[in-house]
């Protein structure tokens, strides 16, 4: 799991659009003002949302998946 996904707190229930608007406003106002750190933004969002289409995938897997009793 990204780091930075860790730090967003955010469940794998939301949908993707939700997560990034989320990792968008923890971004400091000048961060997200100076043009030249665009590819680095594109780099810190790319990130988390790798990490939570994984959660995602590990919810449903495990949602999917029967509990067995012993």
């Amino acid at each position: 799991m990204s780091r930075a996904y860790g730090d967003l707190g955010v469940s794998p229930g939301i949908t993707s659009l939700a997560m990034l608007r989320i990792a968008i406003r923890r971004l400091h106002p000048d961060t997200l003002a100076v043009r030249s750190w665009r590819h680095a933004r594109k780099r810190y969002y790319r990130e988390p949302l790798q990490a939570h289409a994984e959660a995602q995938v590990q919810e449903m897997t495990a949602l999917a998946s029967p509990k067995t009793a012993n």
